[in-house]
């Protein structure tokens, strides 16, 4: 099942880089891209949970707006955060993408949800749903930081985010 809204307009990060280099921290770690859309951008949303996904439950059934939700597990694969009725649930609720450092699962439903989804890789062992966890938090992955609120650009090249200064 996917989502029939609209594609966002094509914005490639090689395009945003040269226009406004500096302006933006590139993420370093290669994430795989897993879902139906290869490009998504939009304003960011955070989440940091570890090894449990019950806040990223409440939290999809909420309207993203455009919004491009960074997921900190922590960098672990050893049980997903994200699986394929989640991602639906993000699509149907105008989602623009999500970033998971950490684990996914249920590859084959991702790649068909007219959502863009990066994460570190796959495991088909469930979280916790404890629903531990904070949102809308500065969220650091690999010395870049990600703010709520910030630009984030996404596609086959990376990722990139707009740095904000104090």
């Amino acid at each position: 099942m996917t989502s029939t809204t609209t594609p966002a307009a094509v914005i490639r990060t090689s395009d945003v880089y040269d226009e406004r280099g500096e302006e933006l921290a590139s993420l370093t770690t290669r994430l795989e891209n897993l879902g139906g859309r290869r490009q998504f951008h939009g304003p960011v949303r955070t989440l940091r949970c570890f090894q449990d996904n019950g806040l990223l439950k409440r939290l999809i059934t909420t309207p993203g707006e455009g919004a491009v939700l960074v997921v900190d597990g922590g960098g672990t694969l050893d049980s997903e955060l994200l699986g394929g009725s989640m991602a639906q649930s993000l699509a149907d609720q105008g989602w623009a993408g999500v970033v998971v450092y950490g684990a996914v699962r249920d590859r084959h439903e991702l790649a068909e949800t007219a959502l863009g989804i990066k994460a570190l890789g796959s495991n088909p062992r469930k979280s916790a749903k404890a629903g531990t966890g904070e949102t809308d938090v500065v969220v650091t992955i690999d010395d870049v930081e990600f703010h709520p609120g910030a630009l984030l650009y996404a596609d086959d090249d990376g990722i990139l985010v707009e740095r904000v200064t104090a």
